[in-house]
């Protein structure tokens, strides 16, 4: 029977720490006690080498028949088997660090064999299905989800430092806000009502200034039931954060600080190299309208205040698909997210967007028409979405009643009436900016990731296909 536990004094990277610089043939007489998987094995008669690998790196394990108990056992252990190690510390006449095998249990059987450790896994649909295999055998694999961890923790002690307070906010809603999206559904049987995974938690942040706190943000799982693809996933991480007193101006200084420290902490410099390009995220950034960036594109002047039918036209002369629901700012939109977007290497600051695709956002407070809202740009795809928060309940509360009639006209990712947040703001909303960046694909982009599957440790697949 294998043991309930194991007594570890020493990880792999802690002994390479301590012990840099042994001379070959040494014998420390240090006593040690290692765990993990035996990934590599090489017998020579008398003597076994193996090599260890915990969460740490790799050890390399000296079995020898006279001074190994069941040495024999030990020379036919399986690879990937989880064995913990008693022995003293000591070089072999090649100089590599080494654990005497002086005591040794079989933590847990390896039933099913890795690959090989040199080729990896081939096919991608069996890296992410069997995420556990892929992170024993491919090192790249396991260097991106412990950046990951890395950025996550940078962007809580970046937002710490500066004075947010970190909140938990629902992932069940009673009505599906914050974004346009479609929601996943569920029902509560002892209420007897449906509720919707969060699609954002926008709303709920925003209750929380009307509540007194200046500068909130959560880190946490945000669902949205739309398509997939190498940046999408059904589930995925988002940090919004609010701060009073600011605008949509205060935010852009956030977002590239944020992603400059992001950058520091994991390569120490803002400079780098995402699919074969150079790449500078170092602040400022590049401030431009969505208009003008639209027109520096496609030659073309647009603005929401031009007639439907103009508008229609100029998007049918560059090939841009559009539907006769479309309203003015809805078509400058998708002209600018079929056009220039993908073309926008950054990164920029993509600012004043048309109010029409923008309910949540303030008025501009010079142009008619556009709402204060920015995204920030990288490689041809957005990170983040921010604004400049639309304070005025009365405001609020029509735009809410004009995205209810388009999702009863059949716009499933039209927002609804939220007569609670409505009155919320009834109690107050200071003058207030909020920012929402994606945290998979911040990863992905200073990890060099070309898609989401990669920096999630279990992305969403379709059923496995079994065989009878």
């Amino acid at each position: 029977m294998a043991p309930y536990r194991f007594e570890r004094t020493d990880s792999a990277a802690e002994l390479h720490e301590r012990y840099p610089e042994l001379a070959p043939g040494t014998e420390t007489g240090d006593e040690v006690a290692v765990a993990g998987r035996l990934v590599l094995r090489r017998v020579q008669g008398k003597l076994a080498f193996g090599t260890l690998q915990d969460g740490s790196g790799r050890i390399q394990l000296f079995a020898t028949k006279q001074a190994t108990p069941d040495y024999d056992a030990f020379r036919d252990l399986s690879l990937g088997d989880w064995i913990g190690v008693r022995g003293q510390v000591m070089t072999t006449k090649r100089g590599e660090l080494s654990v005497q095998v002086a005591e040794w249990v079989l933590l847990a059987e390896a039933r099913r064999q890795f690959p090989d450790k040199w080729h990896g896994i081939a096919d991608t649909d069996t890296r992410y299905r069997q995420r556990y295999v892929d992170l024993w055998v491919t090192e790249e694999a396991r260097d991106t989800l412990r950046a990951r961890s890395r950025v996550v923790a940078t962007l809580r002690r970046e937002l710490e430092h500066r004075g947010f307070v970190e909140v938990e906010t629902p992932i069940l809603h009673p009505l599906p806000g914050g974004a346009h999206a479609k929601p996943f559904v569920t029902h509560h049987n002892a209420l007897d009502m449906e509720l919707y995974l969060r699609i954002a938690p926008e709303l709920y942040l925003k209750r929380l200034v009307v509540g007194g706190f200046e500068k909130v943000f959560e880190i946490g799982r945000t669902f949205r039931n739309e398509g997939m693809g190498n940046r999408w996933n059904p589930e995925f991480t988002m940090l919004e954060l609010y701060q009073a007193y600011a605008d949509y101006t205060d935010m852009m200084r956030i977002t590239e600080e944020l992603v400059a420290a992001c950058a520091l902490d994991l390569h120490g410099t803002t400079a780098l190299t995402y699919d074969g390009r150079s790449l500078d995220l170092s602040p400022p950034w590049r401030r431009a309208t969505l208009l003008d960036l639209v027109e520096e594109r496609v030659g073309v002047r647009v603005d929401p205040r031009l007639p439907v039918d103009e508008l229609r036209r100029i998007l049918d002369e560059h090939g841009v698909a559009h539907t006769p629901d479309m309203g003015p700012g809805a078509l400058v939109f998708e002209l600018y997210e079929k056009t220039t977007e993908p073309e926008l290497w950054g990164p920029v600051f993509v600012c004043d967007y048309p109010k029409e695709v923008s309910p949540l956002a303030r008025d501009h407070r010079e142009v008619p028409a556009l709402v204060e809202r920015f995204e920030p740009v990288v490689v041809g795809r957005e990170l983040g979405n921010a604004f400049s928060e639309l304070t005025d309940p009365d405001e609020q509360r029509r735009r809410f009643e004009e995205q209810a009639e388009r999702r009863a006209g059949g716009d499933e990712e039209a927002m609804v009436v939220d007569s609670d947040y409505v009155r919320a703001l009834e109690y107050g909303l200071p003058p207030t900016g909020g920012l929402g960046i994606g945290v998979d694909r911040l990863v992905m982009l200073l990890t060099g990731a070309t898609t989401i599957r990669d920096v999630i440790l279990f992305p969403t697949l379709r059923p496995e296909q079994t065989r009878d």
